[in-house]
């Protein structure tokens, strides 16, 4: 989309479509590693599984602004007409996660020890919990550098593309965990190690995908010309450093979620690791109109067009605010069924059924904070977006620890849906300076 195109909701779920279908990647790899061990092995499994896949959601989330940043970075370079810069956005950011990601592999035993050291996890869950980790750190460079790829392809407009890759990790991880579980009785190394091989067969999948796109696009004078220049390399991390902290509160705020879990018991840890796994899916759909506020917000805000930035805040508002209706009444009506198919463990269903209706109001609580995310993104207003989560985090904490010991369960799940609304109160208070600083 060109920034003088008119936008329209038809245009809005053109763009959130494959965005959409793209983004319930990320959390269909945990989705599908929890059902495959939930249906043959033990409860400690499920959990070790659960904790696994928290503990990479937090080392890779942490790392989210290769993908913000790129497609940032990339959008303003192709508004701009610079496709010498739009390429080199793609393989500045390729670079630098491959190179995170083998810093994770090469000190995996100390990132192994310092991640698992917060988690109270009896012997039994903290040893499965490590095997799945020695199996799957493996695949950080690949998913790393799928989160630049991910985002150039957005930034671009290729939202088709980008979902076609994230279906090749999808279809691969959920038949190799099959794979490795029921035909070689892996049991939790297995579903570790098929995540990391999907991870670097789909970003194997991305190079004609990108070779495709590049040649469709008139050529640059200067082929790569900048890839390392030290002044952009710098800007690519700088323009993300408060996204970066931003990033870490969010991912504390859901530690500790999984923390206080687990000190209700293993039970519970394992019922709400199903009941995320159904809000990590709903996140993932409201999520895809945020990433169409980042860019068309974006663009908006570099043309200084307040009128444009606020026509398209609310036109993907309004359908992200439908979606979130459908998908919580979903949850409230048919949760039962997917949780029974997410694991055939008693306890474990017990608990998910027992605060299922907390994890439905999730996607209604929480579509403010997504959608001002979104805009605040496009509007790079990252200070604005450290301080709202670092306040969030403390209001979060401070619920969660005067509810809890009260209500157990219940008090967790309201201090956690609590944490949604600050973020949307603490984000809301920039939006009068926002008007200020586009309008003056």
């Amino acid at each position: 989309m060109t920034a003088s195109a008119p936008l329209t909701r038809s245009k809005v779920l053109a763009l959130a479509v494959p965005i959409m279908a793209a983004n319930i990647a990320t959390p269909l790899v945990g989705l599908v590693d929890i059902a495959v061990i939930g249906r043959t092995g033990t409860t400690a499994d499920i959990a070790a599984v659960a904790l696994g896949a928290l503990i990479f959601n937090l080392l890779f989330w942490a790392f989210g602004f290769l993908r913000m940043g790129s497609t940032a970075l990339t959008a303003q370079a192709d508004g701009a007409g610079d496709e010498a810069e739009v390429r080199a956005a793609l393989w500045r950011a390729v670079m630098a996660g491959l190179a995170i990601g083998a810093v994770f592999v090469l000190a995996q035993w100390p990132v192994r020890e310092l991640v698992f050291l917060p988690f109270s996890a009896t012997p039994e869950i903290e040893a499965a919990g490590k095997a799945y980790f020695d199996m799957r750190i493996w695949g950080s460079p690949a998913a790393l550098a799928g989160f630049a790829i991910y985002g150039w392809l957005i930034g671009l407009g290729r939202t088709g593309a980008a979902l076609v890759l994230q279906v090749v990790l999808n279809v691969t991880n959920a038949g190799l965990s099959i794979l490795f579980v029921y035909g070689f009785e892996m049991g939790v190394e297995g579903v570790a190690l098929a995540s990391a091989l999907a991870l670097w067969i789909h970003v194997l999948a991305a190079i004609p995908i990108i070779a495709r796109v590049l040649s469709r696009r008139a050529r640059p004078g200067s082929r790569g010309a900048g890839l390392f220049d030290r002044g952009a390399l710098v800007r690519l991390f700088a323009v993300n450093r408060d996204i970066f902290i931003r990033t870490l509160a969010l991912l504390a705020g859901f530690l500790w979620f999984n923390e206080a879990s687990l000190r209700q018991g293993p039970e519970m840890l394992a019922g709400n690791a199903v009941l995320l796994q159904f809000i990590g899916l709903t996140a993932y759909f409201l999520d895809a109109f945020a990433h169409v506020t980042e860019t068309v917000t974006g663009k908006a805000a570099g043309r200084r067009d307040w009128p444009a930035l606020t026509r398209a805040f609310r036109l993907s508002s309004e359908q992200a605010g439908l979606f979130a209706l459908g998908l919580s009444v979903l949850l409230f009506v048919a949760g039962d069924v997917f949780i029974a198919g997410m694991t055939t463990d008693e306890a474990t269903r017990a608990v998910a059924m027992a605060y299922l209706p907390f994890a439905a109001a999730a996607p209604l609580v929480g579509l403010a904070s997504w959608q001002l995310d979104g805009l605040m993104i496009g509007a790079t207003r990252g200070a604005l977006m450290r301080n709202a989560m670092l306040a969030s985090l403390a209001i979060y904490l401070a619920l969660d620890f005067a509810l809890r010991p009260a209500l157990g369960g219940t008090g967790l799940w309201l201090a956690f849906l609590g944490y949604y609304a600050a973020r949307a109160v603490t984000l809301g208070i920039g939006w009068p300076r926002l008007k200020r600083d586009m309008t003056a």
